[in-house]
């Protein structure tokens, strides 16, 4: 295996997948890894584009062969993982990968790529600029508002494990400061 990797964690209400996304539509040689759950598929989400959806035993017995690059049992029964599939198919066409993953995910991804991955962890300006995002968001309930405010302040703790700590106070900053810091690695 070879190649380069960008793996971007955050708390939930951070900007992750806003930043991410942003990415890939700049630089075409980057390629989203989709992560693969046990997890049923929620909405219109699709095999192989949001996740790759597996039964647990199925999750269970590919654990058993070692073909994850790491994985996690997040709640009992849910597991989310990074296929080592995933990562040969993305580049074996050259490209360089990019991961939207938890924090604990992305710790173990950096501890597994080491020097060939930059990993950024984003947060928001504080907690209670957090809770006030997932709550305009008008997503979740106020119960799961709480539980996911609560698992960011733990999750802020991982920030001195990345690389770089990308604070999302403004957007068009974050996103400039974003660019910036990839595009270093990349050269």
């Amino acid at each position: 295996m070879d190649g380069k990797v960008l793996i971007f964690s955050a708390p939930s209400g951070s900007g992750k997948s806003t930043v991410v996304s942003h990415l890939l539509r700049l630089h075409p040689e980057l390629e989203f890894s989709v992560s693969a759950t046990s997890r049923k598929p929620r909405g219109e989400e699709k095999n192989g584009v949001e996740y790759w959806f597996l039964t647990e035993e199925k999750f269970r017995s590919l654990i058993d062969a070692d073909k994850f690059v790491e994985y996690e049992e997040v709640y009992p029964g849910r597991f989310y993982g990074t296929l080592k599939s995933e990562v040969e198919r993305i580049w074996s066409k050259g490209n360089v990968i990019i991961f939207d993953v938890d924090v604990k995910g992305g710790v173990n991804l950096k501890k597994y790529f080491g020097d060939k991955a930059l990993s950024v962890f984003i947060q928001a300006p504080s907690v209670e600029v957090l809770r006030e995002r997932l709550i305009s968001r008008g997503t979740d309930s106020m119960e799961d508002i709480e539980k996911r405010v609560a698992k960011a302040s733990e999750e802020l703790t991982y920030a001195p494990l990345f690389d770089r700590v990308l604070v999302n106070d403004d957007l068009s900053t974050a996103l400039a400061e974003a660019e910036e810091m990839v595009s270093g690695f990349l050269k």
